[in-house]
């Protein structure tokens, strides 16, 4: 059979499961199953992602009103579906180093910490299970994400998230490995000197990510790696730059892009458990945006905007945020005439009080806020989950987003709402001063008109437009175009279809 038929031969005619792992967290295992599910997706085919087991603090709500991580929202996408639960039963969401939320299919189930949770993994497995059938019994291809790397031996007994996941349902794995990290084929090569002969032999083929140079000089150690493992080398991806694509968990490690004349400065204090940070993407990518990630012995810098992002562990964050100084630089901001946005837990920071009676992020007690805001919030057990629409109060302009949240806000700052949302609900605040507006919706920038309405509001003259979902849509679009061209359809075929 002739080279380009094999390639479009395996794409459509696989049907199954196909897992992808990776050396180490990073390597690229979200973007490749993303690009696969598009390139399935173009090929006619019914495909769906799955994660087993997630650890993220970006998450994202579904169709069917849960929770999963933000990775699996964008891989959806990519398969031309909604996000749903099944997509991601498992999902931990730590608020503290060593400590988690467990989320199973969607809903928060308790809180757990390292040793507790590895023990509770056998009762976490039917789930799984569960939602991967569910997934096989609706679409042809279902590409599972691994989580870290499966050459984490001191976690394999009761695994669900790699091997074990993969053993358990009979399905091929690809190995992606991070050659901008350095060392890649000692990473292949010693990741598959921990698995069991069993595992080894799962592993179907390696993807080799982000390079860039001259493939002739990689070809002697792709030959030397297959003629040592016995196993292809399904693709090299090239080192993509300026994709618009969700962040599984990580802060972006790209730069910025760069500016025009006529900037906004906009600061953002990054706390240890800040979370849904990819409320920020519209204003990193924004050509007139200078978007300043503020960490641990740096100070607030001056800037027309500062932006309290969510967190897992408000008090906790709160705590922190004082003990760097900043509660004294945002009374210096908003003296100076900057503006302040809070969203989420960043909201919950600028009210007067905490209140965590039943210790769901901690423990219980309460908290004195910034006192900037006239509201107080107090924790609950039911965590509210929601996709949400309306507009803006005052310019009108369209919203769009979520909502993820264990906290009631009450108070008199609350007759002054941010949002007006199409279910009759109003939310947040808009400071009748004009420098502070808060919300619990996620995604406050996303669309053009919002993003353009708040940028004039913070000071930005003669605004560009930029259309977020678009350039989402142009990365997956520009991501699988990349990767069908990089991959070895005649090897995928051998390797996978054999």
């Amino acid at each position: 059979m002739p080279s380009s038929s094999r390639k479009n031969d395996f794409y459509t005619r696989f049907s199954g499961s196909l897992m992808v792992q990776g050396c180490t967290s990073d390597a690229g295992k979200s973007t490749l199953v993303a690009a696969l599910g598009r390139i399935f997706r173009r090929h006619g085919r019914r495909v769906a992602p799955f994660k087993p087991q997630n650890m993220a603090l970006n998450s994202a709500v579904t169709e069917d009103g849960g929770e999963i991580g933000r990775a699996q929202a964008l891989q959806a996408q990519a398969c031309g579906l909604a996000p749903h639960t099944d997509m991601n039963p498992v999902l931990l969401k730590p608020n503290s180093d060593t400590g988690a939320q467990v989320i199973i299919q969607g809903r928060a189930r308790f809180n757990a910490d390292a040793l507790a949770y590895h023990e509770y993994k056998p009762l976490a497995m039917p789930y799984v299970l569960q939602s991967h059938q569910r997934l096989r019994d609706a679409h042809e291809v279902v590409l599972v994400e691994g989580a870290g790397s499966p050459a984490e031996v001191n976690l394999r007994e009761r695994d669900i998230a790699n091997m074990g996941f993969a053993e358990a349902v009979d399905c091929p794995v690809i190995l992606v490995a991070d050659i901008d990290r350095g060392g890649v084929f000692a990473h292949l090569l010693g990741t598959l000197a921990c698995l069991s002969a069993s595992e080894q032999a799962r592993i179907r083929g390696f993807v080799i990510n982000r390079f860039r140079g001259d493939l002739r000089l990689l070809q002697p150690g792709l030959d030397w790696l297959q003629a040592r493992t016995g196993k292809p080398v399904l693709g090299v991806l090239p080192y993509l730059q300026g994709l618009a694509l969700d962040a599984e968990d990580a802060l972006p490690r790209e730069p910025q892009p760069g500016h025009a004349a006529g900037r906004l400065k906009v600061v953002v204090p990054v706390l240890p458990r800040i979370s849904n940070h990819t409320d920020l993407d519209a204003l990193r990518l924004h050509p007139q945006v200078e978007l300043v990630l503020a960490g641990p012995g740096q100070p607030l810098p001056a800037a027309d905007l500062v932006v309290l992002p969510g967190s897992k562990s408000v008090q906790s964050d709160l705590r922190e945020l004082r003990a760097r100084g900043w509660d004294q630089a945002l009374q210096r901001h908003l003296r100076y005439g900057g503006k302040l946005v809070g969203l989420c837990g960043g909201m919950q920071m600028l009210g007067r009080w905490l209140h965590d009676p039943q210790g769901i992020e901690g423990p219980a007690g309460s908290l004195p806020g910034l006192g900037l805001l006239a509201l107080e919030t107090t924790l609950a057990g039911d965590k509210q989950l929601r996709r949400v629409s309306g507009h803006l109060c005052g310019s009108g302009a369209a919203v769009r987003g979520y909502e993820i949240h264990a906290g009631v806000s009450e108070g008199a700052a609350l007759a002054h709402p941010a949002v007006q949302l199409d279910d009759g609900r109003s939310d947040g605040v808009a400071d009748p001063g004009g420098q502070i507006l808060a919300t619990y919706v996620h995604g406050l920038f996303d669309t053009p008109e919002a993003l353009d309405a708040l940028l004039a509001w913070a000071g930005l003259q003669q605004r560009q437009p930029l259309d977020l979902d678009a350039l989402r849509e142009h990365s997956l679009e520009r991501l699988a175009d990349a990767t069908e061209a990089a991959l070895h359809g005649p090897a995928l075929h051998d390797a996978l279809m054999a």
